[in-house]
């Protein structure tokens, strides 16, 4: 028996892709994207995932979160 290995990461959009996605999205991609990267530890593949994944949340952040009113 034999299977074809599919990474998510071959799928995955660029990071500089203005789409948007919820914060509960974003955690959820976040969990496999860190999965992903422990795998690799050290390496510098598993850094620049660590930082889109690490830009992908504030994003996400940024755009959930209600900002307070200025006084």
């Amino acid at each position: 028996m034999s299977a074809q290995i599919i990474r998510l990461a071959d799928f995955r959009s660029d990071p500089s892709d203005d789409a948007e996605c919820d914060i509960v999205t974003a955690v959820d991609v976040a969990i496999r994207d860190l999965r992903e990267i422990l795998t690799y530890w050290g390496t510098e593949g598993a850094r620049s995932r660590a930082v889109e994944c690490e830009q992908m949340l504030t994003r996400a952040y940024q755009s959930g979160v209600v900002k307070p009113p200025p006084f």
